[in-house]
């Protein structure tokens, strides 16, 4: 146990998530619970630079764990990749008293986090908040399970077009490293192909698939396209098919930010609220430098350099599932 840890600061930095404020509220209560007095630090890093750091109380976080976002604002910064500006950082956490930190983010959140407690001796526990699930060491990442549950509702909408008119849709959805919302979302819409920047399908293997389906008089078809797919933008996917297939009329639909916002899931509430209330329970126990994650079913702590430098791999199992129920 670690007796001097009696402030802690919570701050949200990067992408936003919904889960995020049900994290919150699980470090805010987990710290009353345990009479530790915690903090919040507005806009992330940034914040943390410029001293945007108030006291937080249980009821301020009443009322938040369906809210989607985050109640402490989050940013990138530039200024954090300097010496000068986490050296400001530090001084604003030293004049709060606070002893330890709970960054809740994804990659870019945890590097800085790792940096800056190899400089200053700041205990951090990371809580994954990211839509991308790319972190190693959980099995969800906060926001994932809303994303996908977004991109679905959005594809079921598209697919009630497509149907009506006998068109090919191709429709891209978040995912620049990561596949794991394309995935989860073609195989949860019933798409017909699925482009992900970790799986190398090029448009002739694509098209072999869509043939097959036109022949056995297959009306219409969904397309689910990773923004990082290796084929380039939705754009040229489609176009690149265009030429070669004739079968459907051909649309594109990007779904975009909306993947990021609204009320969090069920599951996502309950992921943030265990991490939220692990990281604090870490930082009592003398442990940091390392995320909280949930891996089958159980909290784990891994390191912080476990989490940024190691793959959260895609399930192949999940992959072939998809391709033999699509066609």
């Amino acid at each position: 146990m670690n007796p001097d840890m009696k402030r802690i600061g919570v701050f949200c930095s990067g992408g936003d998530a919904p889960g995020m404020n049900a994290a919150i509220r699980a470090v805010v209560r987990t710290c009353s619970y345990h009479d530790l007095h915690v903090y919040g630090i507005y806009r992330g890093y940034e914040g943390m630079i410029d001293g945007e750091i108030s006291r937080l109380e249980k009821g301020d976080v009443a009322n938040i764990i369906h809210k989607g976002g985050t109640i402490l604002k989050t940013a990138r910064s530039e200024r954090f990749r300097t010496k000068q500006g986490r050296k400001a950082a530090h001084e604003s956490l030293l004049a709060h008293d606070i002893d330890g930190l709970v960054a809740i983010g994804g990659n870019g959140t945890f590097a800085g986090a790792r940096i800056f407690e190899k400089e200053f001796g700041i205990p951090v526990i990371g809580v994954p908040g990211t839509i991308d699930n790319d972190l190693f060491g959980t099995d969800f990442t906060i926001g994932f399970d809303t994303a996908v549950n977004t991109a679905i509702q959005a594809v079921d909408k598209i697919r009630d077009t497509a149907d009506s008119h006998n068109r090919l849709f191709f429709i891209e959805v978040m995912g620049r490293k990561s596949g794991h919302i394309a995935l989860y979302t073609g195989l949860g819409s019933g798409a017909g192909g699925i482009l992900i920047p970790e799986l190398a399908t090029d448009v002739e293997s694509l098209l072999a698939v869509l043939n097959k389906m036109a022949k056995r008089n297959k009306l219409f078809n969904l397309v689910i396209v990773a923004e990082g797919n290796e084929n380039g933008s939705v754009y040229d996917v489609a176009k690149a098919v265009n030429k070669k297939f004739d079968a459907y009329e051909t649309k594109v639909a990007v779904i975009g930010h909306l993947q990021r916002g609204g009320s969090p899931s069920a599951q996502d509430r309950i992921l943030a609220s265990r991490m939220g209330h692990g990281a604090v329970v870490g930082l009592i126990e003398n442990k940091h430098g390392v995320m909280c994650g949930i891996q089958s079913n159980e909290v784990k702590y891994v390191s912080l350099d476990d989490a940024i430098k190691k793959k959260s791999q895609i399930d192949q199992d999940l992959l072939d599932l998809a391709q033999i129920i699509s066609l």
